[in-house]
């Protein structure tokens, strides 16, 4: 295992050196110690490697992920795995807003709370937060999934498009354009493999499902009040 300390170690140098690493790559598992809040923390990564982060980061940690295993073992601050294309990003904290913005792929595990905005224009990306989501959840959230054990906050699924909402707490309301939709085998199938793959205890059938009503994807007159 490849061990960096930030306390020596400049930022800017330990993300050249992840950066570098190669599909083919021998140097598989990177730990980073003394973390201390620093932002953008292993960015940009696009091998599979697995990078474990001994502590809690700052803005935007993992982000633009490609093909990576990121195990951040504290708290993340806003943006974490934002813009991510694949790989896995396991946050054993909280995760402050907009955790997984604009994400395209891959999976992203939250093991304590997450705050406002989480899964904001989501695009492709699997979102598991064992905990809470704050307001605005899933707002523009076009496709994936976002799986929720605890409760969401206000304004859940605002102006969504295609992605899937999985809630088993409460929600304390719904965005526009947002409903309750009737969970199908299909969906069961979806949540738990989802549920599986982020290690959640939890039971598909416990949860609920939201989803778009599809009536803002056209400007119609009528509904000239709801835009």
């Amino acid at each position: 295992m490849q061990t960096i300390d930030m306390a020596t170690t400049p930022l800017r140098e330990l993300n050249a050196m992840l950066q570098a690493q190669a599909a083919k790559t021998n140097q598989t598992a990177w730990a980073i110690e003394n973390p201390r809040g620093a932002h953008a923390v292993a960015v940009g990564l696009d091998a599979p490697i697995e990078v474990t982060v001994k502590g809690s980061t700052g803005y935007y940690c993992a982000g633009m992920n490609k093909q990576a295993t990121v195990h951040v073992t504290g708290s993340a601050g806003p943006g974490v795995a934002e813009n991510m294309m694949s790989g896995t990003v396991i946050i054993e904290g909280d995760a402050s807003q907009y955790a997984g913005a604009t994400g395209h792929g891959g999976l992203l595990v939250i093991k304590g709370n997450a705050s406002s905005r989480c899964g904001i224009s989501m695009k492709g990306i699997n979102i598991v937060v064992y905990g809470n989501v704050g307001h605005m959840s899933a707002f523009m959230a076009q496709s994936g999934n976002l799986v929720v054990l605890g409760d969401a906050g206000d304004a859940l699924g605002d102006s969504l498009y295609e992605a899937g909402l999985f809630v088993r707490g409460s929600v304390k309301s719904l965005g526009s354009d947002c409903i309750e939709k009737e969970m199908r085998p299909e969906h069961i199938a979806i949540l738990t493999d989802l549920l599986a793959r982020s290690g959640a205890d939890a039971k598909p059938e416990e949860f609920k499902r939201y989803g778009s009503a599809r009536k803002l994807y056209n400007f119609h007159v009528d509904h000239a009040g709801a835009y």
